[in-house]
This record gives structure tokens, C-alpha cells and sequence, in this order.
């Protein structure tokens, strides 16, 4: 049986690469494949969260991309957020709070709460909560992944400028 291949380009932590790839391939497959090994094989199914990565800044499962789907976009995976030697603001603070085990679920969190810091102005718990879920741990625990998540989102809100408003509470 002969494997048809084609090719499918796209941005991948800024640097704009092609690939190899066959049509039924996964994103994930063909992420760990080349060699970006911090986004997890998990479930398969889209519900652990262990593959997350972001896709023009949205948190996707890439599990379920195929990566022909990726053609012409903006991937990033955890290897752009932060590494062992320089890790991100939220990776330090999952550190400190001891919420870091087997670590398996890590960089899917990072990266929804990356897509969460990039995206929203305001981290009010629900918004948090909506961003975060789907992100599954079987060792930790969520206590203290919420406690190093809301320190680091306290953090970036307060070295925000404030925000002007107008007399009906809008933004200008």
C-alpha cells in the first residue's frame, strides 16, 4: 500500500516551516514527530488537555487537528512560552506552589492559560474557569494550580496600566 504525502506549511513559534505529512496525520503527531516533545500524547480524544496547543492564539487540541488544518497558520507549542533554564512567569509560579508532579498535564495548562493571558483583559474566576477547562491532572490536584494561575494572573493585571473609562464605564 503506497502512503501518499504532501506537504503543509505553516508558522510554528514564529519561524515559518513545511512539512511532511500524510493526509490522515495528526498535528500532534507530526509536532512530537519533529521534535516538540513538551506537547503530550494524552487521551486521543480531546478531553485531557495534555496536548494543547495554540492556533492563531486560541487553545486547540491538536490530538484532534489534523495538520493539514494547520496550513498557513500560527502554531505555538509550550517550547515558546518558556524552557527548563528561562521558564515563564506561570511555570515559575506552578513551581513554588508545589503544583507540579509528574507534570504530564503542565503544558497543556500552560498553554490555555498562555491563550487566556494573551487574550482577555480581565481574569474574573468564570473567565478563568472557561479557559482552563478541559485541562485534566491526576496528580495534583487543582488547589494548587488555581493558587499559581491566580497569582501569576494577579501579577500581569497589576502591572497592566489602568484601564480609562469613560462616565458609563466603558473603555476609551
Amino acid at each position: 500500500m503506497t502512503t501518499t504525502t504532501h506537504t503543509v506549511t505553516f508558522t510554528i513559534n514564529g519561524e515559518k516551516k513545511t512539512f511532511a505529512t500524510r493526509p490522515d496525520e495528526k498535528l500532534l503527531t507530526l509536532l512530537r514527530r519533529e521534535g516538540y516533545r513538551g506537547t503530550k500524547y494524552g487521551c486521543g480524544q480531546g478531553t485531557c488537555g495534555a496536548c494543547t496547543v495554540l492556533l492563531d492564539g486560541r487553545a486547540t487540541y491538536a490530538c484532534l487537528l489534523y495538520a493539514m488544518q494547520a496550513e498557513g497558520r500560527k502554531v505555538r507549542t509550550i517550547e515558546s512560552v518558556g524552557t527548563f533554564d528561562k521558564p515563564g512567569e506561570f511555570q515559575k509560579e506552578l513551581v513554588a506552589a508545589g503544583a507540579v508532579q509528574c507534570g504530564y498535564c503542565i503544558p497543556g495548562m500552560v498553554m490555555s492559560a498562555t491563550a487566556l493571558m494573551e487574550t482577555e483583559e480581565v481574569f474574573e474566576d468564570e473567565i478563568v474557569k472557561e479557559y482552563m477547562d478541559g485541562n485534566l491532572c491526576r496528580c495534583t490536584g487543582y488547589e494548587k494550580i488555581w493558587v499559581a494561575l491566580r497569582k501569576t494572573l494577579d501579577k500581569q493585571a497589576s502591572a497592566k496600566p489602568a484601564a480609562k473609562k469613560t462616565a458609563k464605564g466603558a473603555k476609551k
